[in-house]
């Protein structure tokens, strides 16, 4: 009855399942430790932003190209308020509201982007406190120049006079007479009242997109090992009666299925 296991094509089946289960298991723990890298990295990198408030700030451009290493730091600056912009569709505690960004006109000849804090509604320059007159020395948390459309950071575009969609240099050096740096502080303490916006992990640190991307690539392989061996079982249950049926007669022996039936030509 279980001749039709020595057959080629049943080495060739079970070959396949031997080899495939093994590999899909591997490929699934893979990527599940892919997903927990990122758990992890998205962990240390909270804890990091939590750290770094608490060291001593230093020099701005100490501390540029904004890197991972960086991202987070504290920066200290000098220079002038100048132009001063709304962020739209930005929440902060659950509540949709805006930034209020300021753009620090330094003696280097560059503008940093200063986040001074987050007000609730919809952008209205009537209701943002005006910046600080004269010199100022700001102290806030170094943050790399967001990217429109990813985590979270709107790229509509068509917006009013006075706003930006993202703290960007690529979109803020089309505002203003002057070069910015590629990068943006956020006020330890919200200026004027203003709630103060808390700095976030450098990209590639979070839980986003890709990461439960990894996640669902996990479950697709592990729930590929049960289709194979569902379909093995399959198979292996219609040969079985196969060839219960051929041993009854039902079935010429060593074909797989009956022959149908086949019509006799009429006479002519």
């Amino acid at each position: 009855m279980y001749r039709f296991l020595l057959t080629p094509r049943w080495w060739g089946i079970n070959v396949f399942l031997l080899l495939a289960i093994p590999f899909c298991i591997f490929m699934g723990s893979w990527q599940l430790g892919r997903f927990e890298d990122r758990v992890d990295d998205h962990r240390d990198a909270e804890a990091r932003v939590a750290s770094d408030k608490r060291e001593e700030a230093g020099p701005l451009d100490g501390l540029l190209p904004v890197t991972k290493a960086t991202s987070g730091k504290q920066a200290t600056a000098t220079g002038r308020y100048d132009t001063q912009l709304l962020v739209p569709d930005r929440q902060l505690d659950g509540k949709d509201g805006y930034y209020v960004l300021t753009l620090l006109h330094t003696d280097a000849g560059r503008a940093l982007p200063v986040v001074r804090g987050w007000l609730p509604g919809d952008p209205d320059p009537a209701e943002v406190p005006p910046a600080p007159t004269g010199e100022v020395t700001v102290t806030g948390a170094l943050q790399a120049s967001e990217t429109p459309g990813s985590n979270g950071v709107s790229a509509r575009g068509g917006l009013p006079a006075g706003q930006t969609a993202a703290i960007s240099s690529a979109s803020l050096v089309n505002l203003v007479e002057y070069d910015v740096y590629d990068a943006w502080v956020t006020l330890n303490n919200g200026d004027s009242g203003m709630k103060a916006v808390p700095a976030t992990a450098p990209g590639g640190t979070g839980l986003d997109l890709k990461a439960f991307q990894n996640l669902g690539y996990t479950a697709e392989w592990f729930a590929f090992v049960g289709f194979v061996i569902f379909m093995w079982f399959r198979l292996f249950r219609r040969e079985l009666e196969l060839a219960r049926d051929a041993e009854l007669g039902l079935v010429p022996e060593g074909d797989e299925r009956p022959e149908p039936e086949r019509s006799s030509p009429s006479a002519v």
